[in-house]
């Protein structure tokens, strides 16, 4: 699913590394699963967490209603996904509310070309189709990371909010994060984390640089993605 700071293009990089150390039958967790364009490319048990509700309803409607879907522009306007802000007895609110918005961020504008000749709502659901093959198996839970029960020896991925980011700056608390990081580790659990920076006991143990869009307005950055573990 098309979402604000997904790691679909960067997944043939860091999965390798990360896949390399799980151990058969065990739990792969992803606390800040976001889009889900990590834990699709994979079998085996899965659990996939966030605390926006609307994200799990999209995956869940993409995992389990995915024929449901508008599959083009006719079946869902620009006028429709205008409403998505009052109605609330859409059932497909999450998945519209990602799926048809500019850069993947939640009701962020309708997504468009400037030529208006690309399809977006059917490109979204051809995706979709794609994702939920991927999605099958997967345990979705809306939870926040701290209240998340997570399976003894667990292999636990977290792309959470980067610090300083414009749509976390002032309500994610990095230094509980990163101590609960600490606390999984010591618990037995394999604690692999994406973000810029960390704290100096987390190793970085593979970076490259990509672009990166931000918005209409401001157009895109090269930034530095790292990959960390505790030392």
């Amino acid at each position: 699913m098309k979402f604000m700071g997904s790691k679909r293009r960067l997944a043939r990089y860091i999965l390798p590394l990360i896949l390399t150390e799980r151990k058969t039958d065990q739990w792969w967790v992803e606390p800040f699963v976001g889009g889900g364009n990590i834990i699709d490319r994979f079998v085996g048990n899965r659990i996939g967490a966030d605390q926006d509700m609307y994200v799990i309803n999209a995956l869940i409607a993409i995992r389990d209603h995915v024929s449901d879907l508008p599959k083009n522009k006719e079946e869902f306007s620009e006028n429709e996904y205008k409403k998505l802000r009052e109605n609330d007895t859409y059932i497909y609110k999450g998945y519209a509310g990602f799926a048809f918005s500019y850069g993947g961020k939640r009701l962020g504008g309708w997504r468009r070309d400037r030529e208006e000749r690309r399809d977006y709502v059917g490109e979204a659901y051809r995706n979709a189709v794609k994702q939920s093959l991927g999605l099958q198996g997967v345990m979705l839970i809306n939870s926040d990371y701290q209240d998340l029960y997570i399976p003894p020896n667990s292999l636990i991925y977290c792309d959470p909010p980067y610090k300083d980011s414009t749509m976390y700056k002032n309500t994610f608390n990095h230094i509980k994060f990163w101590q609960w990081c600490r606390d999984k580790h010591s618990e037995g659990h394999t604690v692999f984390i994406s973000e810029y920076k960390a704290p100096e006991d987390f190793k970085c143990i593979w970076e490259k640089k990509i672009v990166c869009s931000l918005t209409q307005d401001t157009g895109s950055k090269v930034a530095l993605e790292r990959l960390w573990r505790l030392k």
